[in-house]
């Protein structure tokens, strides 16, 4: 008689959304750890971080986005928030429901740790036209927010950017954040020293990877492959 035992196909498992149904149901209701009404008050002068970058996307004609070109490329990679480089940060999200107020998990890897914390998405941008300095820009992205018991609190939005009289395509990331409450005497100190690092290699990679993803995209006429440990769930 045999007994090993088979191994269960990675194809068998449940998509990691279910693995981690628990961690998502628990935020459905979990508020947002700080007074988002005042968001427009927040600065450096009273001790919020501010943070934009951005990076220039392959360019498309001028006019409104190609239905294959960069803009659209760039669209699918942030709405399944396949960009975020995942020796770092992993989103977890049930793909089915809807952009707007989607819970996700983020799975955060700092040193030996892995930490999770709750976001929501707090709104969706959707312009056509938007006026600016340099001329009309199709806009779409979309921000989250911190939710109870993440070590940081504030919002970061991502946003892809076309102006319509240049061509041009731009991914952005602007970023309103302050260091949350952290009971853990440990993990205070660790993100005291380190937590402005990660902060900045989160957006470094982020603008880095989403570049060479709609590059992949472009040439091969195919959305993204993703990577085998940030395949979540069908979206992401």
């Amino acid at each position: 008689m045999n007994n090993q035992t088979a191994s269960v196909p990675a194809s068998a498992k449940p998509p990691m959304w279910e693995q981690y149904r628990a961690r998502l149901d628990a935020y459905t209701n979990a508020k947002v750890n700080y007074d988002f009404s005042r968001q427009n008050e927040y600065t450096s002068e009273t001790g919020w971080r501010l943070d934009d970058y951005e990076a220039d996307l392959p360019a498309e004609a001028p006019g409104p986005p190609e239905a294959a070109g960069s803009f659209a490329a760039a669209q699918d990679v942030l709405r399944r928030y396949a960009f975020p480089p995942p020796d770092l940060i992993t989103g977890i999200f049930n793909p089915e429901g809807p952009l707007e107020k989607r819970i996700m998990v983020l799975r955060a890897q700092f040193l030996f740790f892995k930490f999770y914390f709750g976001v929501r998405v707090s709104e969706v941008t959707d312009e056509e036209a938007r006026d600016t300095p340099h001329g009309p820009e199709r806009v779409w992205g979309y921000g989250y927010r911190t939710l109870e018991g993440h070590f940081e609190r504030g919002q970061i939005d991502f946003t892809i950017h076309k102006n319509l009289k240049s061509g041009a395509v731009q991914f952005r990331i602007h970023a309103v954040s302050q260091l949350g409450q952290i009971r853990n005497p440990f993990y205070w100190v660790g993100f005291r020293l380190f937590g402005r690092m990660l902060q900045r290699k989160f957006a470094r990679e982020s603008l880095r990877r989403m570049k060479e993803m709609v590059s992949q995209a472009l040439a091969t006429g195919t959305p993204p492959a993703m990577p085998a440990r940030a395949a979540l769930v069908k979206e992401h």
